[in-house]
């Protein structure tokens, strides 16, 4: 096997099974240790990241772009592979095993004491992104401007990507 689909599968696999609350919970330790093994650089990381998010699909869709970009369409199918089937094998277990246990009250304290873990992981994802990405004061003021108007009022998103897209092209010629 090519030691960059090996390395592929070494650093999506493990991956793959710390995934709680999601893809966005592994983003951070995915950046690194792209990064680490020279792969991508974080501006690269980022903007493979912001295409993975923008097109339709789940989130770890970024694991087939990193293929693409190590090894070709076959580092795409290895890249996709690895960080789908560990945990879906490791799932299909833990969900059959679960639903045979019923209600039990450590059952119930588990699932209380999973959420904080996969929220933090899921936050340090994003700050992970932010920082290689080096977004701006003015880039993150308009997204928390974006999300009051989308949280406190009826607007919809479509407006405000327009609204925000003009702005930018004005101050851009300021």
């Amino acid at each position: 096997m090519d030691s960059r689909l090996l390395g592929l599968v070494l650093v999506f696999a493990p991956l793959s099974l710390f995934s709680f609350g999601g893809g966005q919970a592994i983003v951070a330790e995915m950046q690194v240790q792209v990064v680490n093994q020279g792969w991508l650089t974080p501006q690269q990381f980022a903007e493979l990241f912001a295409l993975s998010r923008a097109a339709p699909g789940p989130s770890t869709l970024i694991a087939a772009l990193i293929g693409w970009q190590v090894a070709g369409f076959v580092g795409a199918l290895v890249g996709t592979l690895s960080i789908y089937v560990p945990s879906s094998i490791v799932m299909y277990g833990a969900v059959r095993w679960w639903q045979s246990r019923g209600d039990t009250p450590w059952r119930a304290a588990l699932q209380r004491g999973l959420a904080p873990i996969a929220m933090g992981l899921v936050f340090a994802g994003a700050l992970t992104v932010l920082q290689a990405a080096q977004v701006s004061a003015l880039q993150l003021g308009t997204t928390f401007v974006a999300l009051g108007f989308l949280l406190f009022t009826n607007l919809g998103p479509y407006p405000l990507m327009i609204v925000a897209a003009i702005g930018f092209v004005v101050l851009q010629y300021l």
